[in-house]
């Protein structure tokens, strides 16, 4: 067991850069989106480089590290099966397998974007882009402070950071719209 914290500090690595994949890929969608409505020859250059920094974001560090973090915490559940008893543990899968379908449907977003399919707003990916802080909130304070909080404080907690997300984000647009029309 001397081996486990290499494993866990193996494991938080990964985890740390698959939220910076997670953080960096819908920004880029929004670029990309906002790319989509320039003039020629602007619009072509900026797509092209755009689904360039995608594909290397996703394909180089996003995924590979949502792999590796997922194997390094398979092998610590593997040394430590007690953990999976334990009510935190569960909340803790519970969502993880909520920021794998938004891992999922993020791939799917990417996916359509290569192909130059919009499907969504810049607005719409804004917002789509506080998912993953979600999750790291969720996630960090449950692996933290474990059972010391109950998991519907956890739950109440997550939807409070939701309302004070889409109101920043509703504000950010505001300031944005204003800051367009004194520059008309």
């Amino acid at each position: 067991m001397e081996y486990y914290n290499y494993i866990k500090s193996l494991h938080l690595i990964f985890v740390i850069t698959w939220f910076a994949g997670l953080f960096y890929e819908p920004r880029l969608f929004i670029y990309h989106i906002e790319a989509s409505k320039k003039k020629s020859p602007e619009k072509e250059i900026l797509e092209e480089q755009l689904k360039v920094m995608e594909r290397r974001l996703w394909y180089i560090i996003t995924w590979p590290s949502a792999i590796l973090a997922s194997i390094f915490a398979t092998w610590l559940l593997i040394l430590m099966p007690e953990l999976l008893s334990q009510s935190w543990m569960l909340v803790k899968i519970g969502f993880l397998s909520l920021l794998f379908a938004y891992h999922l449907k993020t791939h799917q977003i990417f996916l359509a974007l290569q192909k130059n399919q919009i499907k969504y707003s810049s607005n719409f990916m804004r917002i789509w882009n506080e998912g993953a802080t979600l999750f790291l909130f969720a996630i960090v304070f449950l692996a933290i402070v474990k059972s010391a909080i109950h998991w519907i404080f956890m739950v109440i907690g997550s939807f409070g950071l939701i309302a004070f997300l889409m109101l920043a984000i509703k504000l950010y647009k505001r300031l944005r719209e204003k800051s367009s029309v004194k520059n008309d």
